[in-house]
């Protein structure tokens, strides 16, 4: 049975919401959650809840890293805190993944440092998937490192390639480079060099995509520097806030609208999910030796619950084998 260490105390709810994600997955999901964090805070959400006997444990981790802290710093001073413990978990091999709603950098930085990477990688990439007019398409990176090398967008390709192959079986997906414009003459010198080792790399490489294609469905995965991916991810999600107030405030604006809104209550609640980034639960960390899913801050318990749904998906499917043979025969 897989087991995924799960940090109850990071994110904007922690530790109520991530708590109730939790107790959701280990019903629906046939897996056991070990919770890292301040023991009697955790057990006094527990009583909430119903659940398997042995389904779910807690180790105890004292500190909490704030959602502003400096990421290194964090993870040097902080030893005992939710997420370093959660990853020694991993390390240990006393869990088969992570997933944590708290400060992206301390993961990010904690998986690194602690974990290592994957044999021919040499930086890890957030992949976060994002729904689109066709299906979805997966964009990597939207944070980990925002001044990648060429070779390192080339190995994002790489993983999300075998990511999207073997999670969602989808063969040779098209590969595209965030740019400024679709012609190969387009872009700085470093996407130049990208576009190049991705044209030589034998992937299914389509070349160069602009910042509208994120959502037209042209493509499945987009590999751009951390930097870039996570301005469009920031700027995609203000966005999908800004449509859901403009949208309740015309459908509420008068008895006419709002009888609309009863025909078309099934509609709504469609789109609603096809948009909802708890949906997609969370955001795999590809590259590290292990498998560590990190989930938005704001997370509810039903994207904590999908964010573990990720994880054992991406353990089950042996997602980081794939991604070492595939760097293998590209290298």
């Amino acid at each position: 049975m897989t087991t995924i260490v799960v940090d109850a105390m990071g994110g904007d709810f922690a530790p109520r919401e991530i708590v109730k994600g939790a107790v959701s997955a280990v019903k629906d999901f046939g897996i056991r959650v070990i919770l890292t964090g301040q023991k009697q805070t955790i057990e006094s959400e527990l009583k909430r809840y119903s659940f398997g006997s042995g389904k779910i444990t807690i180790v105890e981790a004292s500190e909490i890293v704030a959602m502003d802290e400096p990421a290194a710093t964090s993870v040097r001073k902080k030893k005992d805190s939710s997420i370093s413990v959660g990853i020694n978990l991993l390390k240990e091999n006393k869990a088969q993944a992570f997933f944590s709603a708290g400060n992206t950098g301390a993961v990010v930085c904690a998986a690194t440092l602690k974990l290592g990477l994957l044999e021919g990688i040499e930086r890890p990439g957030i992949s976060v998937l994002t729904p689109t007019l066709k299906d979805f398409s997966l964009v990597i990176d939207v944070g980990a490192n925002i001044d990648p090398k060429p070779v390192h967008i080339l190995q994002y390709a790489v993983m999300a390639n075998s990511y999207l192959e073997y999670v969602f079986n989808k063969k040779s997906p098209t590969i595209g480079i965030l740019n400024i414009g679709t012609e190969s003459s387009k872009g700085t010198d470093f996407i130049k060099e990208s576009f190049l080792l991705l044209e030589k790399s034998g992937l299914n490489f389509i070349g160069n995509v602009e910042g509208k294609d994120i959502f037209s469905g042209n493509t499945d995965i987009i590999v751009c520097d951390g930097f870039v991916g996570n301005v469009a991810l920031k700027v995609s999600e203000s966005l999908a806030e800004m449509l859901f107030v403009f949208l309740k405030r015309e459908l509420m604006s008068n008895w006419f609208n709002k009888l609309a809104v009863l025909m078309l209550k099934s509609s709504l609640k469609r789109f609603k999910r096809n948009v909802d980034y708890s949906e997609y639960g969370g955001a795999p960390l590809l590259g590290v030796n292990g498998a560590v899913i990190i989930g938005h801050g704001r997370s509810s318990a039903k994207a904590v619950k999908n964010g573990i749904r990720v994880a054992k998906e991406e353990v089950e499917r042996s997602v980081n084998e794939h991604i070492v043979e595939s760097i293998r025969k590209i290298k």
